[in-house]
């Protein structure tokens, strides 16, 4: 009998203390309480322990630490509303904001829009896993050539001299050999049929346990193997595997953040969570991109400093437009600030003006505050450089993704302009 999931939503920076109450009757108690400080002892930046409860930091996603889910939402503004509807606006942003990023709306046979209502960050990344392995099964999955050890009754392959002197003396009728198998039973399918298994464990979405079940019931049984990040790093993708490629990268994110608990067996962790600042940056980019008057880069680099028999070292803006009249630096921050950036903030981006020979540089803020234009003082005069402009820039959530991309180009464009 699966046990029901108590659900808690919170945005980033938020505290949650003992006892304290959520929607449906949820509550914080001292077992929720004590699950969460044993997970925190393995490591982990998502959130900070404070007396009797506990502080999340600046990752937004889904924890699910046994039969509790914790999903850690994006805060946009220092108004913002703590309440269900609120909570419900923002839970929606942060998967559409993972879609447009990671691709997960593109049309195509593997990844058509998803059917189920996710109400959480592991729900669209389960059903998107469950989807691409129901196309893989669909297609077909792909055998490979392997070497197996083994006593036939055949002679096959080579023979194995020490093994068949060990293992076949009084058998004489067999033969040990190593030889060629032409088989699904290799790594991709390893992984897979794991994640598989892992999810007909944690998964708590009614609408996906019968897929799960198909898949594990249609799926060849795979032999046990440790997974590893070393394992991914040994995945080679080919013209007959490239369309593994999606399946894999999420079995890689579920695989390497899940922590079964091995001692109680009822407290098991899987933590999709992401840094707020790098997915604001990843979204402002794909955003840009999809405007045809701006030509966008991500992470440019420029050697900025060459210490005496070391290597050099470089700065990297967030993003680079460049134009027929030149090229512009924006740097995403994920902050709630009005008109009073970091000076550490205000020294990078003047040092984006000279290494990318600016016309203008900006940081671009969440909110609805009007552009703040600013311009560097010069060293000698003390007065400000009429063609070195730093300002600050805001963009907000306008009722959908789609529009706020759209809104995003053109504010961009304008601020060119």
């Amino acid at each position: 009998m699966k046990v029901r999931i108590e659900h808690i939503c919170v945005f980033e920076h938020q505290t949650i203390v003992l006892n304290q109450k959520f929607e449906e009757g949820v509550v914080f108690d001292q077992t929720k309480l004590d699950a969460f400080v044993r997970f925190f002892g393995k490591g982990v930046p998502y959130y900070g322990l404070i007396r009797n409860g506990i502080q999340f930091n600046e990752y937004v996603g889904a924890i699910q630490v046994g039969n509790t889910l914790i999903s850690v939402l994006p805060k946009a503004d220092k108004q913002q509303k703590e309440d269900e509807a609120e909570k419900k606006k923002w839970n929606q942003v942060l998967i559409d904001m993972l879609r447009a990023i990671y691709g997960f709306d593109v049309k195509a046979p593997s990844s058509s829009h998803l059917k189920i209502k996710n109400n959480s960050v592991l729900d669209l990344y389960f059903e998107l896993f469950v989807k691409e392995t129901e196309y893989l099964l669909h297609w077909g999955l792909v055998k490979k050539y392997r070497k197996t050890d083994g006593n036939l009754k055949a002679l096959k392959g080579s023979l194995q001299f020490s093994k068949q002197v060990s293992k076949n003396v009084v058998h004489k009728e067999r033969f040990f050999t190593r030889h060629s198998t032409y088989d699904t039973k290799h790594l991709l399918h390893i992984v897979l049929y794991k994640t598989i298994q892992i999810l007909k464990r944690i998964n708590t979405n009614p609408a996906l346990v019968g897929r799960i079940n198909a898949l594990l019931l249609n799926f060849p049984e795979m032999p046990k193997e440790k997974i590893t990040e070393s394992i991914f790093d040994k995945l080679v993708f080919n013209r007959k595997t490239m369309r593994y490629r999606k399946s894999i990268e999420i079995a890689r994110l579920i695989l390497l953040h899940y922590h079964p608990d091995l001692s109680k067996g009822r407290d098991d962790v899987l933590a999709l969570m992401f840094d707020m600042n790098t997915l604001w940056e990843q979204f402002v980019l794909v955003s840009l991109k999809k405007s045809k008057e701006l030509k966008v880069s991500g992470q440019d680099s420029r050697y900025f400093w060459k210490p005496e028999g070391e290597k050099r070292r470089s700065i990297r803006p967030d993003i680079t437009v460049s134009t027929i009249g030149g090229n512009y630096v924006l740097d995403t921050k994920w902050k709630l600030v009005s008109s009073k950036p970091s000076i550490e903030d205000i020294r990078q981006m003047y040092a984006y003006h000279h290494y990318f020979e600016a016309k203008k540089v900006a940081l671009l803020y969440p909110g609805d505050s009007p552009y703040v234009p600013g311009k560097f003082v010069d060293i000698n005069s003390q007065k400000p450089m009429s063609d070195m402009e730093c300002g600050l820039l805001f963009t907000q959530y306008s009722g959908s993704l789609k529009n706020w991309q759209k809104q995003i180009g053109e504010e961009i464009q304008d601020w060119i302009k």
